[in-house]
């Protein structure tokens, strides 16, 4: 049996943002459980509500890891034409949309109480929102990627290097410790200003900011699933290196998973330079990990 001279394998495992993912979920999981159970002895729905909340994150962190252990068990899976690259892409998607939910149920809910006022135990929730705050500034710095601050080596390339299953994750938590430090705010104010209009306030602007890092996280990854093609200025620049010696007839440059681009290109030739050298050619475009090269030498276009 004849085996390929190079793998089609592009799959990135982040072993530190699964591991990390795990140590959050527990957390969360330990925090869930203390709070329903809190709330359910001393009949706070302050209590109870965030802790169902804390749930609904705990579901998102374990769409995380399965994404992780799915890439990782079928990495090297021949049914995969280019690896698992795009599971973590997807699994970073499905939890935007997760988050998306959570911000639309935040503005029904304080879009109802602000025109519904309900009695609140101040003290409790407070409590509450201290230890969702605490929990959350754990989780983040657990979760907290590094790649993220570093930029792609190519100054043409504005995006960045990260895990999108990992950031996904991490904006649920900083979802979390954004609604904590404005309920916070809103309690202390309604506390010993009265103004208990402004947590349901909080809320909506929670929500809508929750909202716009959800619109960022599904720009980021729906290209990726759709197959964008790379930017032009990239293009321009492999046909402006093969204009003197090809006309290229046909060029596709494409993500195949979050950092590694795939490229099929036919071109015909006007020159007596074999593949190898066009390959040679193609080398400094670095973007690009696989490369399928179709030459047609120019005397055997025209008959």
């Amino acid at each position: 049996m004849h085996t390929l001279e190079h793998h089609h394998n592009f799959t990135a495992i982040n072993h530190q943002g699964e591991r990390r993912t795990l140590y959050v979920l527990l957390l969360t999981l330990t925090a869930m459980i203390a709070e329903i159970t809190a709330g359910t002895i001393y009949g706070s729905m302050a209590l109870l509500s965030d802790g169902w909340h804390m749930g609904t994150h705990a579901a998102a962190f374990c769409i995380t890891l399965f994404t992780y252990r799915y890439a990782k068990k079928h990495s090297n899976n021949g049914k995969f034409s280019f690896g698992t690259g795009k599971v973590s892409i997807l699994g970073g998607y499905t939890s935007a949309i997760a988050l998306g939910i959570v911000a639309l149920l935040m503005i029904v809910e304080s879009t109802h109480r602000l025109f519904n006022p309900q009695a609140i135990q101040f003290n409790e929730a407070i409590m509450v929102a201290i230890i969702g705050l605490i929990v959350n500034l754990a989780s983040m710095l657990l979760l907290h990627d590094h790649d993220h601050h570093h930029d792609h080596h190519h100054a043409e390339d504005t995006h960045k290097h990260h895990d999108h299953n990992l950031r996904a994750a991490y904006l649920h938590v900083l979802a979390d410790t954004l609604t904590s430090v404005l309920a916070i705010v809103a309690l202390l104010f309604g506390k010993y200003l009265g103004w208990n209009w402004l947590d349901a306030l909080m809320g909506i602007v929670g929500a809508l900011v929750i909202g716009k890092w959800t619109l960022g996280l599904l720009k980021q990854t729906s290209p990726i699933l759709l197959d964008e093609s790379i930017d032009d200025n990239y293009k321009q620049q492999i046909l402006t290196q093969l204009a003197p010696y090809a006309t290229v007839q046909d060029l596709h440059v494409w993500k195949v998973s979050g950092h590694h681009y795939s490229a099929a290109i036919t071109i015909t030739s006007h020159s007596d330079k074999t593949v190898a050298e066009y390959k040679q050619m193609l080398e400094k475009f670095d973007k690009i990990h696989h490369l399928t090269l179709e030459v047609h030498p120019a005397a055997l276009c025209e008959t």
